[in-house]
């Protein structure tokens, strides 16, 4: 079974999501895994003009300079393709997603890549994936009016086709920490 793994907390050592994250991954591995590790917070580069003209000229026509504009997103593309089980850590921070998550998903998004136009709208062309995200925040409630992260990230990865999503939140941990962690340790355990 291969595993990604991708963090996204600018904190490291003092993070519950990571801590979290480290659990699943363990609680789902197993000798024969092959986990694939993904820090978002190390750095992504954003959307460019450039790399937009990449994205749409035929792979055939691509210049040496377009090629490695896009070998990051093909990169990121590959450890997803490459991966039956993908383990996120999410933070809320100031109610949405981290900005080096939207930058991941602005690289994985390609049409005729991980997803397709049709006459019906668009259909993503991953299948087959399962998804854990560790939703954790200091103050938003999870699934409240202020969580604008949760319902954009299970949108998104539907968009590029992964429907199998499942979330475990740690939130509200400023107020809450301890009942927050016991239920998501909880989640936890009862993943098969």
């Amino acid at each position: 079974m291969k595993i990604l793994k991708i963090n996204s907390s600018i904190q490291t050592a003092k993070s519950v999501g990571r801590k979290l994250v480290d659990q699943i991954v363990s609680r789902l591995a197993n000798n024969e895994s092959k986990i694939i590790e993904r820090d978002l917070a190390m750095g992504l580069p954003l959307l460019t003009q450039d790399m937009v003209n990449a994205f749409y000229t035929p792979e055939d026509e691509r210049t040496d300079a377009q090629k490695e504009e896009l070998s990051l997103s093909n990169l990121l593309i590959k450890e997803i393709e490459d991966s039956e089980i993908i383990v996120m850590g999410i933070p809320i921070y100031n109610f949405s997603i981290p900005a080096s998550v939207k930058a991941y998903f602005d690289l994985i998004a390609r049409v005729g890549v991980t997803f397709k136009y049709t006459n019906m709208g668009p259909v993503g062309l991953f299948e087959n994936k399962k998804v854990y995200v560790v939703i954790t925040s200091g103050g938003t409630a999870f699934m409240g009016d202020g969580d604008f992260a949760s319902g954009y990230i299970k949108y998104f990865l539907g968009f590029i086709g992964i429907t199998d999503v499942n979330f475990i939140s740690a939130d509200q941990l400023v107020a809450n920490s301890e009942v927050q962690l016991e239920n998501a340790k909880k989640q936890i355990a009862e993943l098969v």
